[in-house]
């Protein structure tokens, strides 16, 4: 056995611990590329309004006032062709430019049973007796589980808890199994849809892409129909469950009246890592077992039911830059074991995607007044070389709640600062890392599932789901509830024990 590599500290204690200040520097492409988006995805907004003006004058006029309009143009039919030609130039534009409404049904979270539960000392007993890590190593996981904001009550596939792990692709698969048709077990039970009735089928798992295709086990399990528009999304980190609803929403608009499936989860079981590099041992400790299904119509009848509409989503890749694309790899270490490499650098390159999509999306949500400010000071800077402080928007005034990937705790609490928000906004973020631990893609949707349990989503309220993860990207959702969730008439991962929530999460110093 290789020799460990002498103990350095996973995330260094300068700079590159910590997100980039964002109000140190704010690039003015981004800022352009925000208002860019808006401006192509909303000529329909500037539109409907002018529609409805005219719609409200014209339902002000008598049968005195249309007939003497009538009187007046009868006679001048360049005029009334001039005019007829406008105002259905003006509605076709309308109706051809206007996306078509995306809602989010309902959906599920996978709660795996009582069995797969892993507590902190089991974690480090079945570690030790796995006979693979040195003392140094598990000491060194041992100190990652006590900073990372995990709790007692996590959970791992069968695989990992065999003394010796049992890391096969027959275990893999009964894994992927159990959270998917868990998952969407219970979503068709909620929905009341049948299998049949899916027209397109969307599956992201980053580490776990079998022969058939996870996407075709699920055609296969549920006899999904044979012109079923599928796809299965693999190597695209945390951030594929909003790349997924984003491909969702595209292939929904141009196939009216579908409902569209959406599965996000990782697999733990064959990318358990059994070697001793401190940098891939930290996913170990981090990652657990869990997934959620989606259920997203565009049928107008589905309005009344369902709880969301997706109102924007926004995507950034950092893929070009190299130190972005290398920070989270899955490769083989000195003795050719595998495993998810993180990088001393992922605290900065996640800090820079974050930045990047924050200002993108900008434009598109916050109030005029904040974007005033904002637009103000930006001048004040790069135009007059004056030395104020770049204006960070408070985007509590365009969200009332906050998803953030619960990917460590070390990213929440830079958010938290950066965004200047408050414990109430961070705490579904918190308690999804604390009850489930990283889940990967699906955190978001065990994260809003926790603000619905609570009672605190209102008719008209916005969230804004915002996910990181390997390329590097960061991708952006924000939904609008259409109705007041009632937590007591939700099925839900957290209902029977969200009294409990939320706890107190003892602060440590830094690894």
């Amino acid at each position: 056995m290789a020799e460990p590599k002498p103990y350095t500290p996973l995330l260094q204690p300068s700079s590159t611990r910590n997100l980039p200040d964002f109000k140190k520097s704010i690039k003015l492409k981004y800022v352009k590329l925000g208002y860019h988006y808006l401006i192509t995805h909303g000529m329909y907004l500037f539109l409907s309004p002018l529609l409805v003006v005219i719609a409200a004058q014209m339902s002000t006029f008598s049968i005195q006032d249309l007939y003497d309009i009538w009187e007046n143009l009868q006679f001048n039919l360049i005029s009334v062709i001039i005019c007829s030609t406008l105002l259905v130039f003006l509605c076709t534009l309308y109706f051809v430019t206007r996306p078509r409404p995306v809602y989010l049904v309902n959906f599920s979270c996978y709660k795996p049973d009582e069995s797969r539960k892993c507590t902190k000392k089991i974690f480090m007993d079945h570690s030790r007796l796995a006979g693979t890590f040195t003392e140094q190593s598990l000491e060194f996981q041992r100190k990652i589980l006590e900073r990372s904001g995990l709790g007692e009550s996590t959970y791992l596939p069968a695989a990992v808890f065999h003394i010796p792990p049992n890391p096969t692709m027959a275990e893999a698969r009964k894994e992927a199994e159990a959270v998917m048709f868990g998952a969407i077990d219970e979503l068709f039970a909620k929905t009341a849809v049948k299998p049949k009735d899916i027209g397109i089928l969307v599956v992201n798992c980053s580490l776990f892409n079998p022969t058939p295709s996870l996407s075709a086990m699920i055609v296969n399990h549920y006899k999904l129909r044979g012109n079923i528009t599928s796809y299965n999304l693999g190597g695209m980190g945390c951030s594929a469950g909003l790349l997924s609803i984003d491909l969702a929403k595209d292939l929904l608009q141009v196939h009216p009246n579908s409902y569209a499936l959406v599965i996000s989860m990782e697999n733990i079981t064959l990318n358990w890592y059994t070697g001793n590099d401190r940098s891939k041992l930290v996913s170990n400790c981090l990652f657990r077992m869990g997934g959620a299904a989606i259920l997203l119509s565009n049928k107008r009848s589905d309005r009344r039911r369902s709880k969301y509409q997706l109102v924007h989503t926004v995507r950034t890749h950092k893929g070009a830059d190299d130190k972005c694309f290398a920070c989270v790899t899955q490769e083989e270490d000195a003795n050719g074991k595998v495993g998810v490499s993180l990088s001393k650098d992922l605290m900065a390159v996640a800090g820079d995607a974050l930045k990047t999509n924050i200002t993108t999306l900008g434009p598109i949500v916050l109030p005029m007044s904040e974007q005033l400010l904002f637009f103000a000071t930006l001048v004040g800077r790069k135009l007059l070389k004056m030395k104020i402080k770049p204006y960070i928007p408070d985007f509590k005034l365009a969200f009332e709640h906050f998803c953030i990937h619960a990917g460590g705790r070390a990213v929440l609490d830079e958010l938290e600062k950066n965004l200047q928000l408050s414990d109430w906004h961070m705490e579904p973020s918190r308690m999804t890392l604390y009850r489930f631990g990283n889940t990967s893609s699906s955190s978001l949707w065990y994260e809003l599932a926790y603000t619905e349990a609570k009672g605190r989503i209102k008719r008209g309220d916005r969230t804004w789901q915002i996910a990181f993860g390997s390329g590097f990207k960061c991708n952006s959702a924000v939904w609008k509830a259409l109705r007041t969730i009632n937590p007591a008439k939700e099925k839900s991962p957290w209902i029977d024990e969200i009294h409990q929530f939320p706890v107190e999460v003892p602060k440590v110093s830094a690894i």
